[in-house]
Order: structure tokens, then C-alpha cells, then sequence
């Protein structure tokens, strides 16, 4: 086979569909406390600094939120820790950060917040097969107390049936 066809298959080859991310940080407790109706990958604004600090992987979102404020979208409370070589020129650890989404998500997004009574809960913090790092979040309806025993109660009596089934068979 000449060189130039071997090189033609290897660009037109199909492109590998799973994702390949790595996780920064998850929010595990928003699946417990919301009842996630729609989840939206979105990109976010971040500082030379941050991205620094979230390739040692020590960033916290379970205490976050988003909000969309002044027709832009916005990530809360984000604990992103400070970069040690860059104190000079560094960022705030909690400081607001822009999350970008495109303009018809964030019309769905804001008449989701506002007429449907709904948050924006942030699931997922990775980095992307492109290096870049992207943030999953939701749209999540609250929980009550109740919901919460009942998914709790589901789960419980999955785990059990799967064992049930494991040591019967």
C-alpha cells in the first residue's frame, strides 16, 4: 500500500465515540438531594492559575450552584484552591466564575429556574479528551425528605436483589 493511502485511511478512520474525560470533581450528593430532570455540558472561564490547581485535582463543587444573572450564566462557590506558584497573581479561591453555554440553553435554563421552580445543580468537573476543562450540570427539581427515603429505600432493595441473585446462581 503507498504511504499516501495508508495515511489517507488513517485521517478518514472513524473516530472513537466513548468519552474520555478525567474527572476533577463530582458532586455525589446532588443525586441524592435533587431529582435531576436534564443535564447540559457546558465550557467555563477560568484563570491560567485555576487550571494550574485543578490539574492536581483538589477542587470541591458539592457546595455549589448556578445561576443565570443579567443574561449571562454563572458558577457560585466553586472551591477552587490557590495555585502556590502563582501567589502573586493568583485568584480567589470561591470567586463567580462564567460558565458558557450557547443562547437558546440559557433561555432554557433561566425559564426552567424562574417558571418551573427548578436549580442548577453542578454534577461533574472534567477535563476533556481535548485537555479543556468542561462542567457538567443539571437541571433538578428538590427533593423532600420522603423522595429521599424512597430512592434510598430503591437502592437498597436493588443491592439486596443483586445479591439475592449472585449467591443463588
Amino acid at each position: 500500500m503507498p504511504p499516501a493511502l495508508a495515511y489517507l485511511r488513517k485521517i478518514m478512520a472513524p473516530k472513537d465515540k466513548s468519552t474520555n474525560y478525567k474527572v476533577i470533581a463530582e458532586n455525589r450528593r446532588a443525586r441524592y438531594d435533587y431529582a435531576i430532570e436534564d443535564d447540559l455540558e457546558c465550557g467555563i472561564m477560568l484563570m491560567g492559575s485555576e487550571v494550574k490547581s485543578l490539574r492536581g485535582g483538589m477542587a470541591n463543587i458539592a457546595e455549589s450552584y448556578a445561576a443565570v444573572e443579567e443574561g449571562e450564566l454563572w458558577l457560585t462557590n466553586a472551591y477552587i484552591p490557590r495555585y502556590d506558584p502563582a501567589r502573586q497573581w493568583g485568584h480567589e479561591e470561591r470567586r463567580k466564575r462564567k460558565l458558557l453555554v450557547g443562547r437558546r440553553e440559557l433561555a432554557r435554563l433561566w425559564s426552567a429556574t424562574q417558571r418551573e421552580g427548578m436549580t442548577i445543580v453542578p454534577l461533574v468537573m472534567y477535563f476533556n479528551d481535548k485537555g479543556l476543562v468542561k462542567l457538567k450540570i443539571a437541571i433538578a427539581r428538590g427533593k423532600k425528605l420522603h423522595d429521599k427515603r424512597a430512592t434510598e429505600a430503591a437502592r437498597d432493595w436493588n443491592r439486596q436483589k443483586q445479591r439475592l441473585l449472585r449467591d443463588n446462581s
